[in-house]
C-alpha cells in the first residue's frame, strides 16, 4: 500500500524478512480494516497502547490478540505502566499504583511485589512489555512531569529500586524497559514540550545518572532520552551517534534501545525525519505514538527493517519474555500487605 505521506512502506522481503524497525501506536479500542490493513504492511516490530485503547479487559485481551493476528507473530505490546500519574491501566478494572518515589519508601521488596502484581494484570490482557523502571535521579529541582517517578535522589537507592521492580516484572512474564537512557533526572524542562539541556561534565555524570543504568545494564530493553548532553554534542542524544555510542560502551548496556516518542517537542524535523535520524544514530526501535495515519506511513518508510543487529537484540529480549506468572495474586498482595500496613 503507497503512503498517502510520498513515503512507500518498507518492502516486506517474504516470509523470513525483519519487521518494521518500529514500534506504533494504534488508534482507538478496536482495530479496523483499514489499520489492520497497515499494520500488516508495516509490520511494526511491537506496538504500544495508551488510555484511548483501553476500555475493559476483554475489549483489550481482543485489541492485543488483533494487533498480533495483524502481522502474524506473537509480537510485543507495550505499554506505560510506572503508578501514579502514567499508568494506562486503571481503576475499576486494574489496581492504581502509587508513584515510584512514594512506593519506594516501602522498600525494595515492596516495590518487587508491586511490579509482579503490576506484570499479572498486563500479562492477563495480552500486554508483555512495560515502559518501566525508570532510573532517573530524582533532586529538588527535578521537573514536575517526572520527579514522582523516579525511585529515589541518589543512584544507589534507584538502582536497587529499578532491579526490585524489574524483577518482579520478569516474574510476572513482562518486559521491563530502562528509561530514560543516559539520565534526565538533572534536566529542568519537560521534553514533550522542549529540549533538555544537561550541561554536565561526563566524568560527574558518571557517578551520578549513568550509574542506574550502568548497573542496570543486563535487561533487556531500554529507551532514550529526549536531552542534549553539552558534554557530547549539538544533538538529542536520540539523534546523536555520540550519546547512542555511550550508551552502548560506557554505560555499558548490550539490550535492545528504542526511542521516546518521537512525537515529543524536544525534536525537530518531520516524523520521518525524526526516526531516520535516530536510526542513524544507531538506536534498534522508533517509538511512534501519537501521529497521524499519513505520519505513521511516513514513519515506517523511513525507519525500514531492522538490522542484523537489531534483530539479534530483539532476539535476545524476546528470549527474556517468560510464562505468564503462576502464583495467585491474592497470595501476592497478602505478602505486599503484611510489608505495607499503613497502605
Amino acid at each position: 500500500m503507497p503512503s498517502s505521506a510520498g513515503s512507500a512502506l518498507p518492502a516486506t522481503g517474504g516470509a523470513f524478512s525483519s519487521p518494521g524497525a518500529t514500534i506504533l501506536g494504534v488508534e482507538g479500542l478496536t482495530l479496523g480494516a483499514d489499520e489492520r490493513s497497515f499494520l500488516r504492511e508495516a509490520d511494526p516490530w511491537g506496538f504500544i497502547l495508551f488510555a484511548r485503547n483501553v476500555d475493559s479487559p476483554d475489549q483489550l485481551r481482543r485489541l492485543t490478540g488483533d494487533l498480533r493476528d495483524a502481522v502474524g507473530r506473537d509480537a510485543v505490546v507495550m505499554t506505560d505502566q510506572e503508578g501514579g500519574r502514567v499508568q494506562r491501566l486503571r481503576a475499576p478494572h486494574w489496581t492504581d499504583w502509587p508513584p515510584a518515589l512514594d512506593g519506594a519508601a516501602d522498600g525494595a521488596r515492596a516495590v518487587e511485589l508491586r511490579h509482579r502484581l503490576m506484570g499479572q494484570e498486563l500479562r492477563a490482557v495480552g500486554i508483555d512489555a512495560d515502559a518501566a523502571p525508570c532510573l532517573d535521579i530524582a533532586d529538588a529541582a527535578t521537573h514536575p512531569f517526572l520527579r514522582d517517578r523516579c525511585f529515589g535522589t541518589d543512584a544507589a537507592s534507584v538502582a536497587q529500586m529499578g532491579r526490585a521492580a524489574a524483577r518482579g516484572l520478569l516474574a510476572a512474564g513482562v518486559l521491563p524497559i530502562v528509561k530514560h537512557m543516559p539520565g534526565h533526572g538533572r534536566t529542568r524542562v519537560d521534553s514533550h514540550h522542549d529540549l533538555p539541556v544537561l550541561d554536565i561534565d561526563l566524568e560527574a555524570l558518571d557517578r551520578t545518572d549513568f550509574a542506574p543504568f550502568r548497573a542496570l545494564a543486563d535487561l533487556p530493553m531500554g529507551m532514550t532520552a529526549h536531552i542534549r548532553l553539552t558534554a557530547l554534542d549539538q544533538r538529542p542524544a536520540t539523534a546523536s551517534p555520540a550519546a547512542i555510542a555511550l550508551i552502548r560502551d560506557r554505560i555499558g548496556f548490550g539490550g535492545l534501545l528504542m526511542t521516546d516518542d518521537i512525537g515529543m517537542n524536544a525534536l525537530t524535523g518531520t516524523p520521518a525525519e525524526r526516526a531516520a535520524a535516530a536510526l542513524g544514530a544507531g538506536c534498534d526501535l522508533v517509538l511512534a505514538c501519537n501521529l497521524t495515519r499519513a505520519e505513521f506511513e511516513a514513519v515506517a518508510g523511513a525507519a525500514g527493517r531492522m538490522s542484523p543487529a537489531a534483530m539479534a537484540r530483539g532476539e535476545a529480549a524476546l528470549a527474556r519474555r517468560g510464562p505468564p506468572d503462576p502464583c495467585p495474586p491474592a497470595e501476592l498482595r497478602a505478602m505486599l500487605a503484611a510489608l505495607t500496613p499503613r497502605a
